[in-house]
């Protein structure tokens, strides 16, 4: 496997921390803070627009 490229953390309100990171090859990654070596893989378009939905609220009936 490629090694990550992890960019700044994002925090949201609480203790929401997620980290994207990139391969060599362009994968996207997506991972809590803290737990890097557990991460999701997608595309970067994919992973993208996940988090902008969760931004915009789409998302709040799961964070509860």
């Amino acid at each position: 496997m490629s090694e990550i490229h992890w960019e700044e953390p994002f925090c949201g309100e609480g203790n929401s921390c997620f980290r994207i990171g990139t391969d060599q090859e362009g994968n996207a990654y997506i991972a809590v803070r803290g737990q890097e070596d557990r991460f999701i893989v997608d595309s970067r378009d994919a992973l993208r627009t996940m988090i902008r939905d969760i931004k915009a609220g789409k998302a709040d009936h799961l964070l509860q």
